[in-house]
């Protein structure tokens, strides 16, 4: 389901008397699904804003909402949760920050700015919000009396007014402070708060991965080179760090054997087979070298290349790989919170992983290459800071051949 959120906040004083509003409208109908408003006293308009973002997102998630169009008249926090402008103010931070977790519940989040003549339904009800905290009488004005709201990116919700700039946001799996595909940029260090450390590892060498073949969800055991690899790989591991928490791997046997060699290694921890992290179901491509796809399905390589929103013939499209393979990042980042956690997966999911924690386009999926057991690190902390510290450290197969 597509929801839209208009969303408002506002001060009288800045700091003064405070309140937000928000609005939840169905996406393709323009109905109003709930709103909310809330008085805050004394706070800042910019606090207000960010208070008015997640009430619309929370209401958005408990209604069940998978896709969200977030229409705002802040600049500030629309550029801010696009990753366009950092985010200078402290005060700010823990309130994008759960913004920002809260985005990560849906599959899509657009943000746009918007006029404010067409946010009335979601100012109205901060301004009856700032009178209660100013101690004001309830005014009786209905909050959704303002035209229904455009659900086509660029198109005007009031008649005669500007189309406006909309920001596409794929909400990253990583991001906290500084939202989507563009996290914040800052040279500030992070926090003195423990990184949550995903230790990305591709699994070792198979007969399939040997002789350049889509090798998606069939069943292919590690070769006798792969075994090696994913011992080197372990002993790795145990270097970059001590001690690991849990492992999760993808439930494919090569995975499962890379992962319980390196859970040998770094003294045993749990070893979880993860459903979502197995690999992108390549269809009628499965077993079949790329100049053999060219040759018979030209026309839908083509277009599979140039958009991860297609799928090969019986197969998964990397948008679908993506939203299973958040939801198994989000839940670690959760559960695993300050801990070291070593995820054996596949390429298409690992490149995903790297995509995201970069702020990298869709072309990275096609240019990254992930040798076999090579590893890649990714620290996350709570504040929102992502650092990836290695991509495809292959330097434990020295002396082991590679495909």
């Amino acid at each position: 389901m597509k929801v839209v959120v208009e969303a408002d906040g506002g001060a009288r004083g800045n700091p003064g008397p405070a309140g937000y509003g928000a609005v939840v409208l169905d996406a393709d109908t323009g109905a109003v699904l709930a709103e909310r408003g809330e008085a805050l006293g004394v706070a800042t308009n910019n606090v207000a804003e960010y208070q008015g973002l997640i009430a619309g997102l929370r209401v958005a998630a408990e209604i069940g909402a998978t896709a969200v169009d977030v229409r705002m008249d802040s600049k500030l926090v629309v550029e801010q949760m696009c990753g366009r402008w950092q985010i200078k103010n402290p005060g700010l931070r823990p309130l994008a920050a759960q913004a920002a977790t809260l985005v990560r519940e849906f599959d899509s989040v657009r943000f746009s700015w918007i006029p404010r003549e067409q946010n009335k339904r979601a100012d109205t009800l901060a301004n009856q919000a700032m009178d209660q905290a100013a101690g004001k009488p309830a005014k009786a004005t209905k909050a959704t009396t303002a035209p229904a709201a455009s659900a086509t990116p660029g198109v005007p919700a009031v008649p005669g007014a500007p189309a406006v700039p909309v920001a596409e946001v794929q909400p990253s799996m990583f991001a906290v402070a500084g939202v989507g595909d563009a996290p914040a940029a800052s040279w500030e260090p992070p926090t003195t708060a423990t990184a949550t450390r995903l230790i990305l590892v591709r699994h070792g060498e198979t007969g399939l991965n040997k002789q350049s073949r889509y090798s998606g969800r069939g069943d292919v055991p590690l070769s006798e080179q792969g075994t090696a690899q994913a011992t080197a790989a372990a002993a790795r591991i145990a270097v970059i760090r001590a001690k690991v928490d849990v492992i999760v791997c993808s439930p494919l046997s090569r995975c499962v054997d890379t992962a319980r060699a390196i859970a040998a290694e770094v003294g045993d921890p749990p070893v979880r087979a993860e459903a979502d992290l197995i690999e992108c179901d390549f269809g009628e491509w499965e077993g079949r070298t790329f100049a053999e796809v060219r040759e018979r399905w030209p026309a839908e390589l083509t277009a599979w290349l140039a958009s991860t929103e297609l799928s090969p013939p019986g197969g998964e499209s990397f948008a679908q790989v993506a939203g299973r393979v958040r939801r198994v990042v989000r839940e670690l980042l959760t559960t695993y919170r300050g801990k070291t956690v070593v995820v054996v997966s596949h390429v298409s999911p690992l490149k995903i992983m790297l995509r995201d924690a970069l702020g990298a386009g869709d072309a990275l999926l096609h240019r990254l290459y992930l040798d076999p057991t090579g590893i890649s690190v990714i620290d996350t902390w709570p504040d929102g800071g992502v650092a990836v510290r290695t991509v495809n450290d292959t330097a434990h197969l020295a002396g082991i051949a590679t495909p």
